[in-house]
């Protein structure tokens, strides 16, 4: 398994997996995320791959062809000069790690998520952060066999 940056010949395999996490969203929530939609649009995707405050990552095949990936980690720098309340450390933000429903079980997103974190620890990060639903079960029991523990919880009242 290779893991890497994210390349424009990656949109179609991120493209797919989108759509996998939006589905498992919807089917969670669908009183929040529509059916058959897009988080991102192919240009809002071309931007963030260029731009070096969210870098995207990939797991991919050795002999996988374009468009061909096992997972991806969008990620997001995040730091708070001059706020009021917080400090600013520099926080590695995770918005989303997928991996294809046909790779799961085979460490991909293990693999993906130790890669974010020696990113992270390479570029002197304080921590690395992220959300889960609380609709995703399998995605917490992932991340907390992973180590992540809570940092905050997000709670609603649906009237």
């Amino acid at each position: 398994m290779i893991l890497r940056r994210a390349t424009r010949q990656d949109l179609p395999g991120i493209d797919e997996l989108l759509s996998q996490v939006l589905d498992v969203h919807h089917a969670g929530r669908p009183d929040l995320f529509k059916a058959n939609a897009r988080k991102y649009t192919d240009d809002e995707l071309l931007q963030i791959l260029a731009d070096d405050e969210r870098p995207i990552f990939v797991a991919v095949e050795p002999d996988a062809m374009p468009g061909e990936i096992l997972g991806y980690a969008f990620c997001m720098h995040q730091h708070h000069p001059n706020d009021n309340i917080l400090t600013d450390v520099h926080t590695l933000y995770i918005d989303d790690l997928c991996v294809d429903e046909a790779a799961r079980g085979k460490h991909v997103g293990t693999k993906l998520y130790e890669y974010v974190l020696d990113y992270a620890r390479s570029r002197g990060f304080y921590n690395v952060t992220l959300n889960v639903w609380a609709c995703n079960e399998s995605a917490h029991r992932f991340y907390e066999h992973l180590g992540l523990t809570p940092q905050k919880y997000g709670m609603e009242q649906i009237l």
